[in-house]
């Protein structure tokens, strides 16, 4: 295992300006949040010349990227043009040496038959390019909570999760414990049981990184675990601070 820091921790300044605070606050593996909506790299963008996106990044510090975090907003699936994308988005991670792509679920809500099929798709196209598809969990999506996160690991050949445990506060842990061994990737910050505390200072939330770690050990994980507390302008503390902090403990775990 090792640790990465997401582009999403400073999701409000320039790309180049992203990487360089994370080089500087001693990461040397980075996970590459390409956004809809964000201010950094686009799916439409990314999927249109992703030899500009490479470029782009290779101008920048020496990190190695850990993982794509693909966010393509709401689009039709259906759409050649779409597939034509995440085609480009796997020949951009084959580029960079990138083994997981972690994906957005479909929105609470969304008949769980066409969440499925759309997955499917989308892990076949990955499998053909030797990438491993993990969708992300979430509150908002399909993915808010364990049963049905770990039906679609079960029906969609060759997907993984990338788990972010602050989503499922308040679940019982042998709830979330049986999509470990799905677990390709994972996403931590620290989080408390009330709505408005989403993200809380390392130490004051409700996420037991130690267990999580060990029940990574088990089964073998070898890949990443990312720092990602998100650029939020209702953060109540320095999330400078706090990325480092989190750093730190995760490397103390390892």
């Amino acid at each position: 295992m090792f640790v990465a820091c997401s582009t999403l921790c400073f999701a409000n300044e320039p790309l180049e300006a992203a990487l360089r605070h994370i080089a500087e606050l001693e990461f040397d593996k980075v996970e590459l949040a390409i956004v809809e909506e964000g201010q950094h790299l686009r799916p439409s963008e990314v999927g249109e010349d992703p030899e500009a996106a490479y470029l782009r990044l290779r101008r920048g510090p020496a990190l190695i990227p850990s993982a794509l975090h693909l966010d393509f907003g709401p689009v039709d699936w259906a759409d050649p043009v779409q597939k034509k994308r995440f085609d480009n988005h796997c020949r951009l991670a084959k580029a960079l040496s990138v083994a997981v792509i972690t994906m957005t679920a479909a929105p609470a809500g969304t008949p769980l038959e066409r969440e499925i099929a759309r997955l499917t798709a989308l892990s076949s196209t990955a499998m053909r390019e030797g990438l491993v598809l993990a969708i992300l969990t979430q509150r908002e999506a399909v993915t808010c909570d364990p049963a049905t996160a770990l039906k679609l690991c079960q029906e969609v050949p060759g997907l993984s999760l990338t788990l972010d445990p602050s989503h499922y506060v308040g679940f019982k842990d042998s709830e979330v414990d049986h999509l470990f061994p799905y677990v390709q990737n994972v996403h931590l910050r620290d989080t408390g049981k009330g709505p408005d505390e989403f993200q809380v200072r390392i130490g004051q939330g409700r996420i037991e990184y130690a267990r999580i770690v060990n029940l990574l050990n088990r089964g073998g994980y070898k890949r990443s675990l990312t720092v990602s507390i998100l650029d939020r302008p209702d953060n109540a503390f320095d999330r400078e601070v706090e990325v480092r902090k989190l750093r730190l403990l995760l490397e103390t775990l390892l």
